[in-house]
């Protein structure tokens, strides 16, 4: 232990040290989120970005009347501006849905359609193989 005295002189307490047995650290433990978790989640996001939309269009609403009363570039340029944040919010809703629709899915389904097939072999055996595969087609 560190000597603390010249803390306590110049504070003007005492102080003593008391070590506990009982209190251990404690692993920090995680628990997996349940599919329960992930709904809500789901449930909030969805309704906040929802929220955010119909604000941003009253936004964008009352910002075209101001724009086209006091004929601004300035405002329309706000309008915009707020007309693209909107659609991206929308954009981030249609996402939102599709990551849902992910983690629904089975994790371990594999790939259905495989595209790129390897060959392993010598060269003459792929020629004979190419040859007899032309042959089955003529």
């Amino acid at each position: 232990m560190k000597n603390f005295d010249s803390i306590e002189e110049a504070l003007n307490v005492d102080t003593e040290v008391v070590q506990d047995d009982k209190i251990q650290p404690q692993k920090n433990q995680l628990k997996k989120s349940d599919q329960n978790d992930s709904e809500k989640d789901y449930e909030y996001s969805r309704a906040n970005l929802y929220s955010l939309v119909e604000k941003g269009q009253e936004a964008v609403n009352g910002i075209l009347e101001l724009a086209q009363e006091s004929d601004s570039a300035r405002a329309y340029e706000v309008a915009a501006t707020t007309i693209k944040a909107v659609a991206d919010t929308t954009d981030k809703l249609i996402d939102l849905q599709q990551k849902m629709k992910d983690l629904e899915q089975d994790p371990n389904k594999g790939p259905t359609n495989v595209t790129n097939a390897l060959f392993v072999g010598s060269t003459a055996e792929l020629s004979k193989l190419i040859k007899n595969q032309n042959k089955d087609d003529k």
